[in-house]
């Protein structure tokens, strides 16, 4: 299964027709990527699911229907146990940003994690996951797939956002923090974290993090 987000709105790519009562299935054959993108942005539409018996198909298909841009990015923890959290366009989100011609995934993470937040000693731990959205650029939609890595670093010293990329903050942030972040964060980034954090307790209220 895929989830490709379009103003925090997933559109579902699966291999099962029936996913929920609220979904509209859609055969993938039958499917016209950029007027599902036109009509989510319109909020004419919330819940739909694209399917094909053939999972691979699922992606061959979001790459011929818009133009890709392939980003890499990472999940930072420090010695505390702490993430490494960016503020830009009013969000919490994590360091990320296009892989360069000759770059590895790997090393546009880490090249990055670096400019967007000054951090350095990164050492990578373990691929997490793929993620995609919709964006538009110049008057046209794009898809971007970023790919996630968790990272490692003994760094202390000072964190310098960089404003170039409209970065605001460069902030560690604990477990409790971490979940208030996130309640401030994108749909997308929130599928790289354990269920844990993404559940508080009934009882917190939403507070300025």
């Amino acid at each position: 299964m895929y989830k490709v987000f379009v103003k925090d709105i997933p559109i579902i790519l699966s291999t099962e027709k029936n996913i929920g009562k609220q979904y509209t299935a859609i055969p993938l054959k039958l499917a016209r990527f950029k007027k599902l993108i036109k009509k989510i942005n319109n909020g004419e539409l919330i819940y739909v699911n694209l399917y094909h018996k053939n999972p691979e198909k699922l992606e061959r298909f979001l790459r011929k229907k818009l133009p890709l841009v392939e980003a890499a990015g990472g999940m930072v923890f420090n010695d505390k146990k702490e993430i490494l959290f960016i503020r830009r366009n009013s969000k919490w989100d994590l360091p990320k940003g296009k892989v360069e011609k000759g770059e590895t995934y790997e090393e546009a993470a880490i090249r990055e994690t670096m400019e967007e937040t000054g951090v350095r000693d990164l050492e990578i731990k373990r691929f997490i996951t793929k993620t995609y959205h919709v964006f538009k650029r110049n008057g046209k939609f794009k898809l971007k797939a970023t790919y996630w890595f968790e990272m490692h670093t003994d760094f202390t010293g000072e964190l310098v956002p960089e404003p170039e990329e409209g970065i605001k903050k460069a902030r560690w942030k604990n477990f409790e923090k971490s979940q208030k972040a996130l309640r401030d964060s994108y749909e997308n980034i929130k599928l790289l974290f354990p269920k844990e954090y993404l559940t508080t307790h009934p009882n917190d209220r939403v507070s300025q993090v």
